[in-house]
């Protein structure tokens, strides 16, 4: 599926620390366009809006500032300390028919038969570098493991991407594997009734001293 969104923008005149805390205060965010060899703009928009694309997948918005509109690619979000608070956003002007890089998550569907048979699945490549037209990213990168056995794996290599989409990461990285779980540790009790974990490795006997 393919993204096209709008998001409503300002022109951002409060500038300084105290302007911009006030904006944040109201449910505002700050951010910056800049690129295509034109000056940097300041820019205000709605904190809901922003995250709800965000949180689905936008990776190129169509900023709309009155009667114009600039398409843009977010290069970088700034959230405060704890990882909750968009803080600012980066915005990059790009056109439609020109090729960005941009990072796209991946989501795993279906139910894989080496998990139902006692492997655990891990998911090691969340999202991925990807080389398409600016009106053309896609929302994710989807990938079905119905088929994945214990001990088999997908690749960059392996995935069906949309025509015109190349991923720019190692085509031999793993995206996902099943693996199988680790031993559980026995527990043997020791004297006394307490368990103890039983030791793999075994002490070797110390030899008896003869008395002199």
């Amino acid at each position: 599926m393919l993204v096209n969104t709008i998001l409503k923008v300002d022109a951002r005149t409060e500038l300084g620390k105290k302007r911009v805390s006030r904006l944040r205060k109201g449910g505002k965010v700050p951010g910056v366009l800049y690129g295509h060899g034109q000056d940097p703009l300041s820019l205000v928009f709605d904190k809901k809006e922003f995250s709800t694309l965000l949180m689905g997948g936008t990776r190129v918005v169509d900023l709309a500032r009155g009667n114009e509109v600039e398409k843009a690619v977010i290069r970088d979000v700034q959230f405060d300390h704890l990882g909750m608070e968009i803080l600012h956003v980066d915005f990059a002007r790009v056109s439609a028919d020109e090729r960005i890089t941009v990072d796209v998550p991946v989501d795993v569907r279906g139910i894989s038969p080496g998990v139902t048979s006692g492997g655990i699945l891990e998911h090691l490549l969340h999202s991925l570098h990807v080389e398409c037209l600016a009106s053309a990213v896609p929302e994710r990168i989807r990938l079905r493991v119905d088929e994945l056995q214990k001990g088999q794996s997908i690749k960059v290599k392996d995935l069906k991407l949309p025509e015109g989409v190349r991923v720019v990461n190692d085509s031999e990285a793993v995206v996902v594997h099943i693996i199988e779980p680790k031993a559980a540790v026995v527990a043997v009790p020791a004297e006394g009734g307490t368990a103890e974990p039983e030791m793999v490795a075994k002490k070797k006997p110390v030899e008896d001293k003869k008395e002199d």
